[in-house]
């Protein structure tokens, strides 16, 4: 295995041990998913806290998955580590024999690991093969992909996954380049990025090849695609009262994470009707109200963490949801009656009293507003 390579500091530990805490506590055996164990920093952290708590850890990156098991080793009788890509985590827990999880965290984009080690290829600031899979064993690379894609689809993955302005003159460079070189160096790419952007727009920003290289890590891994099954297939997995958390590293990431969870904690009834229809109500509640952002001592501890977001939900009891709206629907009825005319409510002014889910409602709040 060799000595491990690059420093890891945990992205927002105490929030997401805060978080996953009251799924993971509860008495009796409980079930953590860390979808993308890494270096194995929240596992480790998980384990500690929740004596009780059997771990299934995911990583596709073999390197990871050893350090991991050596981290890890005091705690072998109640972990399972697994050579697998989140959105296999149904077949996982088939496998292992476990039908539902307690708690669930992804920690998403690329590790410490991957990023300081030059000859993994993920570092626009280090020239090293181009490689850029986070699974050594199988799929295409980087290299393969600026060396054989059209300019189309080279600009659309650059324009779509990179968020890069540019992409049509850096994909337009890239061709000419590979008619007479083959681009083999993450130094030469790099490069040839820097000189296809008009000289104002490098002064701002910061590296100006940091989009496209997310853009060719993000083709090459499958990230998003794999996170938008990976991401309902936790859900569904969830115990009532269970819990998952995310952190997200870039809008892509964020936005399905968002969309994931907006599914899930919306009525899908008519909002008339006095009660909750069987299978209409939310089975989610956020935790807290958007993406929560790091402090500026978390940032100042580890500059990794300035663009991560965090965004986390609880399952819900489908029978207590359905009362709880009932519950509201009562009390609305009531304040609309007293302000009825001729009901001697004082005016027509709001009542001044809130009831718990009015006004915003409470399956779009979360404990931390």
């Amino acid at each position: 295995m060799g000595e491990l390579r690059g420093t890891h500091v945990p992205v927002l530990l105490e929030r997401c041990l805060e978080m996953l805490a009251p799924a993971l506590g509860r008495p009796g055996r409980t079930v953590h998913v860390d979808a993308t164990l890494g270096l194995a920093g929240h596992a480790e952290a998980v384990l500690s806290a929740h004596p009780d708590t059997v771990l299934i850890g995911l990583d596709r990156d073999t390197e990871a998955l050893a350090h991991a098991r050596v981290r890890l080793a005091r705690f072998a009788d109640r972990i399972h580590l697994e050579h697998a890509v989140y959105d296999e985590l149904p077949e996982v827990l088939d496998r292992l024999g476990y039908p539902a999880i307690d708690g669930v965290l992804f920690d998403l984009g690329v590790s410490s690991l991957q990023l300081d080690a030059p000859d993994r290829g993920f570092a626009y600031a280090q020239d090293a093969p181009l490689d850029m899979r986070m699974d050594q064993t199988r799929g295409v690379t980087a290299e393969e992909v600026v060396n054989t894609y059209s300019h189309p689809d080279l600009a659309r993955l650059l324009r779509v996954y990179g968020e890069e302005k540019f992409a049509g003159k850096i994909a337009s460079a890239i061709i000419r380049e590979r008619e007479r070189n083959r681009i083999t160096s993450s130094a030469r790419l790099a490069e040839l990025v820097r000189d296809a952007i008009p000289a104002p727009a490098r002064r701002t920003g910061g590296h100006p090849a940091k989009r496209t290289f997310q853009a060719l890590r993000i083709e090459v891994n499958r990230e998003l695609a794999a996170l938008e099954t990976a991401l309902p297939a936790a859900l569904d997995k969830l115990t009532v009262g269970g819990r998952m958390v995310v952190l997200s590293y870039h809008s892509l990431e964020d936005r399905l994470t968002k969309q994931a969870l907006a599914d899930r904690v919306r009525s899908k009834g008519p909002v008339d009707l006095p009660v909750e229809l069987p299978g209409s109500g939310p089975t989610f509640r956020l935790l807290s109200r958007g993406a929560e952002l790091p402090g500026e001592a978390e940032v100042a501890a580890n500059p990794r963490a300035a663009s991560v977001r965090l965004r986390a939900a609880e399952r819900l009891d489908p029978e207590a949801a359905r009362q709880g709206r009932t519950d509201r629907e009562r009390y609305r009825r009531r304040v609309k009656a007293m302000h009825q005319p001729g009901t001697g409510s004082p005016g027509s002014g709001k009542d001044p009293r809130s009831a718990p889910g009015d006004a915003n409602g409470t399956d779009e709040e979360g404990e931390g507003t």
